[in-house]
């Protein structure tokens, strides 16, 4: 049985592009490298625009009568306090308060939702609970999803729908047409930048990813790879499930998640786990800045006076910035901003300094820029 049952229709224009398609993520095998160098795509992103293929995130549908008390149950955040349209990032817990999944909830209208999740328990999580409620959760394999991420990404999709993309606000999403075709399109993304990500059907993929790159070859828009989408998300200080979350049982306060997590709620799967949880936090994940020309071996131990009090997660050496970057969970009393830490990366002993995330842009402003006045 093949190791990647999930299959792109996309994939000739991948390997077109330099990828073998080698490696996968979330049962699909991804380009995690074309014949371009991740770093030039990277540039790309941040001033022009990259277009990446993430249709390897599934997709559930959510529906029926109680579907926003089945989502309300399992999920973190309240739902019932969003509107059609909007978007939210949530977390599962299990019983015992830890991660077992990030997700992302779009909103399509009461009691209507899609879910685009990673590689955790999600679906296990489902399975367990639906059926005390009167909803269905159903898998989408057919949706692909393409997402062009930077600042001339409005520009190019904007004359191709009738949508208003340019007020469609952070987070936000609707259902319109994209170069004739049905699709849906949110505001959102994982590069730190403004991007759009067009859920389409598995028929109108090669259409529109072809129709979006002739649209922005004009600008310099490019293919860019999930090596490039890796340094991105990295520079711009946004986690990786379970890449970041160390524990095996790590919980939202060591993520830096509080507000994913409402306590208003009356209940949800894992409420007075993660209540208790709190203020007990094990580690904080943080960002770190390394003296050397490379990137960190994630994994490696971070050291205070020889004694050992965190741990690489995820790393870069970005060349936007030209500074190595560490995300790493580390002992609270050691994630003041300015601490000085030594990283053991194999045989090398390397100084670090604990520094502000995101590294990038850190008011997120190329994302949510403020209002105009």
């Amino acid at each position: 049985m093949s190791s990647t049952p999930r299959q792109s229709i996309l994939n000739d224009r991948h390997r077109a592009l330099g990828s073998d398609l080698s490696q996968s993520w979330n049962d699909m095998a991804i380009p995690q490298n074309y014949a371009t160098d991740p770093y030039d795509e990277v540039a790309a992103t941040r001033n022009r625009a990259g277009l990446i293929e993430v249709t390897a995130l599934k997709m559930l549908n959510v529906s029926g009568p109680q579907a926003t008390a089945f989502l309300n149950y399992l999920l973190t955040t309240d739902l019932s306090k969003g509107a059609p349209g909007d978007s939210h990032i949530s977390n599962i817990v299990n019983d015992a308060g830890a991660l077992i999944d990030d997700v992302l909830v779009y909103i399509d209208g009461p009691n209507q939702f899609r879910i685009s999740h990673g590689g955790g328990a999600l679906e296990e999580a489902v399975a367990e609970a639906i059926g005390k409620f009167d909803a269905t959760c159903v898998r989408d394999d057919d949706v692909h999803i393409l997402s062009l991420q930077g600042p001339v990404a409005l520009d190019v999709l904007s004359p191709h729908t009738p949508a208003d993309l340019g007020n469609l606000g952070y987070f936000k999403h609707l259902k319109t047409t994209l170069f004739g075709r049905d699709v849906s399109i949110a505001r959102g993304g994982y590069s730190g930048e403004r991007g759009y990500e067009v859920f389409c059907s598995r028929k109108d993929a090669p259409f529109i990813w072809d129709s979006i790159l002739e649209a922005g070859a004009p600008k310099g828009v490019m293919p860019v790879s999930w090596t490039c989408l890796d340094t991105v998300r990295v520079e711009s200080g946004l986690l990786f499930f379970p890449f970041d979350m160390t524990h095996g049982d790590t919980t939202p306060w060591e993520v830096r998640a509080d507000w994913t997590v409402d306590l208003s709620k009356p209940d949800f799967r894992g409420k007075a786990a993660v209540a208790a949880s709190k203020g007990k936090e094990r580690s904080l994940i943080s960002g770190m800045e390394v003296d050397t020309s490379e990137a960190v071996t994630p994994g490696a131990k971070i050291l205070a006076g020889g004694k050992e009090v965190g741990v690489v997660t995820s790393t870069c050496f970005s060349q936007h910035l030209m500074k190595s970057l560490a995300m790493a969970q580390i002992e609270p009393s050691h994630t003041a901003l300015g601490t000085a830490l030594e990283i053991k990366d194999g045989g090398k002993t390397l100084k670090a300094t604990v520094v502000r995330m995101p590294f990038y842009d850190p008011l997120r402003l190329r994302t949510n820029p403020p209002a105009r006045g």
